[in-house]
């Protein structure tokens, strides 16, 4: 929110023009003070003061405001100062408006059958003030709320309407990377050199995947590698739902398209399985069974990722 200093002043004449003015003049509470509702308030609240039940029950202090509330439909006695205000406060720019805190003060207490009376006046409007969220002006109304002649008590309601900051674009989300320690550090750096390596035990020559620091079968703690072809089958799959998340969103490739979408188990022509993407097919298109062939997806300029495409996309 920018302004030429003549106009911030003369905004701020214009504003504190308002102060004073009646918002609401005679309103009166849509209901009489009552059991359920103290009742609805008191669960809400997990209040079990025994002074709210009963033949002498009392109202919660602090439904003060509950008495006087208009709901959707509003109040007769509402005046037109208030919504001018606003207004105003639009045409310079200050567009949003966050309740900021309210303080009560509580003068006799308030018992079912009560019917309450109120009247608003706006008490203040701040000079201009810059908060994290933008700059504007606290904007302070008073209600002062009666039964009969008798005061009961008064609420004061604060609000910020204020123009929005200007927020620096958040960088591009990166993929997640994958966990790397000295069991897998092999297996990634084959992919990076795009090769898919599956460890091999070199006592009994069995093939293993994920790559693991010894042998399931025999317990041999040596092993070498060998070279995928890359030709395998769809094992098994899910279907992932969840919510957007940018940097799986934000890429042209198809294993990145929004949820929902397919992660897939992937039976190698070797015989060991890796999870995977199957790219280039939608997620209601993969079946258990379907031939898919490996290729290497760059994400990023440091990210390399195997992936799978079905025989019948690749051609």
């Amino acid at each position: 929110m920018s302004e030429e200093p003549g106009a911030s002043e003369e905004l701020g004449t214009r504003l504190k023009a308002y102060e004073g003015r009646a918002a609401a003049v005679a309103g009166t509470g849509k209901d009489p003070v009552n059991l359920p509702m103290i009742r609805h308030w008191c669960e809400v609240m997990g209040d079990t003061s025994p002074a709210y039940t009963g033949p002498d029950a009392t109202a919660p202090p602090a439904m003060l405001q509950a008495w006087i509330m208009g709901g959707l439909s509003g109040h007769e006695g509402r005046t037109d100062a208030y919504d001018e205000l606003l207004a105003l406060l639009d045409e310079a720019g200050c567009t949003s408006v966050v309740a900021t805190d309210c303080e009560q003060e509580y003068v006799r207490p308030l018992r079912p059958g009560d019917e309450v009376t109120f009247d608003t006046v706006i008490e203040s409007v701040s000079e201009r003030k810059t908060t994290k969220l933008g700059t504007g002006y606290f904007v302070t109304t008073r209600t002062d709320i009666r039964v009969g002649p008798d005061l009961a008590g008064t609420h004061r309601f604060r609000i910020l309407k204020y123009a929005p900051a200007r927020r620096a674009p958040k960088p591009t989300a990166r993929r997640p990377r994958p966990v790397v320690n000295r069991d897998n550090a092999g297996f990634w750096q084959g992919v990076e050199r795009h090769r898919l390596l599956i460890q091999r035990c070199t006592d009994c020559g069995t093939l293993r995947f994920p790559w693991l620091p010894g042998c399931n079968t025999c317990g041999c703690p040596d092993w070498d590698t060998v070279e995928a072809s890359g030709e395998g089958t769809v094992y098994s799959y899910v279907v992932m739902h969840h919510p957007p998340f940018p940097a799986f969103t934000a890429s042209d490739h198809a294993a990145d398209a929004a949820a929902p979408y397919a992660v897939a188990l992937i039976e190698l022509a070797e015989g060991v399985r890796m999870i995977s993407n199957v790219v280039g097919t939608p997620y209601d298109k993969v079946r258990i069974g379907m031939p898919v062939r490996l290729e290497f997806q760059s994400y990023d300029e440091e990210l390399v990722l195997p992936v799978f495409r079905t025989l019948e996309d690749a051609a």
